[in-house]
C-alpha cells in the first residue's frame, strides 16, 4: 500500500536561502510599495532612521488595511491568495523575501477600515532559526504596536518595519560613523529608483495617484520620455498580440527620440534626463507591467547599446495577464521577452534607433563647427611663444573636431589654476 511521507522543508534552512532571492535594497523597499499600490493606498511614507544596532526602516501606508485572517496570509511564504488581473502582486513572497534580504525582523501593524483594533505580526529569523518551524508571533497586545499605530496618522493603512539590519549595518562597528553614512546614504539612490520605478503612479496616469515620501522628501517622478521637452519627438505607439498558453495577449510599444544636447531647455533638465544610470545604459527598451517599470536600459537582445542611438528610449507595455509569457522574476526586476516579440519589435526598434542615429550625427556636426569657429576666434590670442601657441592651436583643432572640446575647456581651466605659465605657452 502506497503512503504519504511529509517532506516540508526545513524552515530555518529555506530561510536563509530565501535571504538571497536576488533584492537590492532599492527593489526590496518597491516590492513594499507594490504592495501599498495594491491595497488602493494613496500616500506611502518611507523612514530610514540610524540609530546603531537599533536602526530601523519603516513604511506607512494610508491603504486598506488588513484583519486577522488576511495578515496571517500575508506573512505566509507562499501566499494562497489569488490575485487579480492588473495587481501588482505576484508569488506571495515579496513581503518576506524583500525584507530577509536586507534585514532579519519583520514587523507589520495592520489597521483594517472600518475595524476598531490593529492587528500584528512579526516574522523573526532568529525564532525560526531556534525553532525550525514556520510561525509568526502575533504581537497586536504588544506595546510596540501601539507605537506604530501612532506612526499611521489615518483611520486605516498599514505599518511595515524592518529590524535587526544585519544586511546593511557592517558587522564590525554597527554604531561607527560608517555605519552612519550608510544608512543615511540609501535615501538618495532609492529616491531615483522609486521616482523612475512609480513615475507613472506619483503622475497619477490612469486614475491611481501615489504620493511617496522618503524621509519626509516627497518624490518627483523621472519621466524616462522627457515629455515635458518641446523637442521631444513621440513616435507614436504600435500595438502587437502574442499567444501563450492557449491564449492572446496584447502588447503595446511607445516610441521616443529624444532631444540632443543643445535642444533641451537648460542644462539641468539634460542632466536630469540622463537617469540614475546616465546616458548610454539608459537607452532601450523600458518594460512596464501594470504601469510598474520593471526593466529598462538596453534592447533585451534585440540589438546592443550604442552611443550613437543613446537617445532612443521606448515603453513597452503588458498585463499581468502575460506574467508566465514574459517569465517575470519574483523581484519584478526582470522579465524576459517572449521569442515571437522580439521578431515583431526587431523593425519598430530599428527604425527608431536610426532616427536616434541620425540625430546623434546632426548633433556632432553642430558641435564640431562650433567649435572650429571658436578656435579660429581664439587664434590671435595665442602666447609670445610661437611653438607653443602652434601646439595649442593643434590641440584645440583636435578637441574640436573629435567633439572634445568642453572637455578641452575644463582641462585648460585646471592647467590655468595649477600650471599658469604651461597654459600661456599652449596659448590656452
Amino acid at each position: 500500500m502506497t503512503t504519504k511521507v511529509s517532506v516540508a522543508p526545513s524552515a530555518r534552512r529555506l530561510t536563509r536561502s530565501l535571504r538571497d532571492i536576488g533584492y537590492s535594497f532599492e527593489s526590496a523597499i518597491a516590492d513594499l510599495v507594490d504592495n501599498s499600490i495594491a491595497a488602493g493606498a494613496t500616500k506611502v511614507q518611507i523612514s530610514i532612521v540610524f540609530d546603531g544596532k537599533a536602526s530601523t526602516i519603516s513604511l506607512i501606508d494610508n491603504g486598506n488595511g488588513m484583519v486577522g485572517s488576511e495578515i496571517d496570509e500575508a506573512m505566509r511564504f507562499g501566499s494562497r491568495r489569488t490575485y487579480k488581473n492588473g495587481e501588482l502582486g505576484r508569488y506571495g513572497l515579496g513581503l518576506k523575501t524583500a525584507t530577509l534580504s536586507q534585514a532579519k525582523r519583520l514587523e507589520v501593524v495592520s489597521l483594517a477600515e472600518g475595524a476598531e483594533t490593529p492587528v500584528a505580526r512579526t516574522l523573526d529569523l532568529d525564532f525560526i532559526n531556534d525553532t525550525d518551524r514556520w510561525e509568526v508571533l502575533d504581537t497586536s497586545e504588544e506595546a510596540e504596536t501601539a507605537e506604530a499605530l501612532e506612526l499611521l496618522q489615518a483611520e486605516h493603512g498599514t505599518v511595515i518595519i524592518w529590524k535587526k539590519l544585519d544586511r546593511l549595518l557592517p558587522i564590525k562597528s554597527p554604531e561607527g560613523g560608517w555605519a552612519r553614512r550608510r544608512i543615511e546614504g540609501l535615501s538618495e539612490k532609492l529616491n531615483a529608483h522609486l521616482s523612475m520605478v512609480f513615475h507613472r503612479f506619483i503622475e497619477g496616469i490612469d486614475g491611481q495617484k501615489v504620493t511617496i515620501e522618503v524621509n519626509d522628501e516627497e518624490l518627483e517622478p523621472w519621466d524616462p520620455f522627457i515629455r515635458y521637452e518641446a523637442e521631444t519627438h513621440d513616435l507614436g505607439v504600435d500595438e502587437f498580440e502574442i499567444e501563450h498558453d492557449g491564449q492572446t495577449g496584447k502588447i503595446r510599444l511607445h516610441r521616443f527620440l529624444l532631444p540632443t544636447r543643445e535642444d533641451f531647455s537648460s542644462k539641468e533638465s539634460f542632466e536630469s534626463a540622463a537617469g540614475p544610470d546616465r546616458w548610454n545604459k539608459q537607452q532601450g527598451i523600458y518594460i512596464y507591467r501594470a504601469n510598474r517599470l520593471v526593466q529598462w536600459g538596453g534592447w533585451a537582445g534585440i540589438r546592443t547599446i550604442d552611443e550613437h542611438t543613446k537617445l532612443a528610449r521606448c515603453a513597452l507595455e503588458f498585463g499581468t495577464d502575460l506574467d508566465e509569457a514574459f517569465n517575470i522574476n519574483v523581484a519584478k526586476m526582470r522579465v524576459s521577452l517572449p521569442a515571437q516579440l522580439k521578431k515583431m519589435l526587431t523593425r519598430p526598434v530599428d527604425e527608431l534607433c536610426i532616427e536616434a542615429n541620425a540625430a546623434y550625427r546632426r548633433s556632432v556636426r553642430r558641435a564640431m563647427e562650433t567649435s572650429e569657429e571658436e578656435v579660429i576666434k581664439d587664434a590671435p590670442a595665442m602666447g609670445s611663444s610661437e611653438s607653443g601657441a602652434t601646439i595649442g592651436l593643434a590641440i584645440k583643432t583636435a578637441a574640436a573636431r573629435t567633439g572634445n572640446y568642453d572637455a578641452l575647456k575644463a582641462i585648460t581651466k585646471l592647467l590655468r589654476d595649477e600650471m599658469p605659465e604651461v597654459a600661456d605657452h599652449l596659448g590656452l
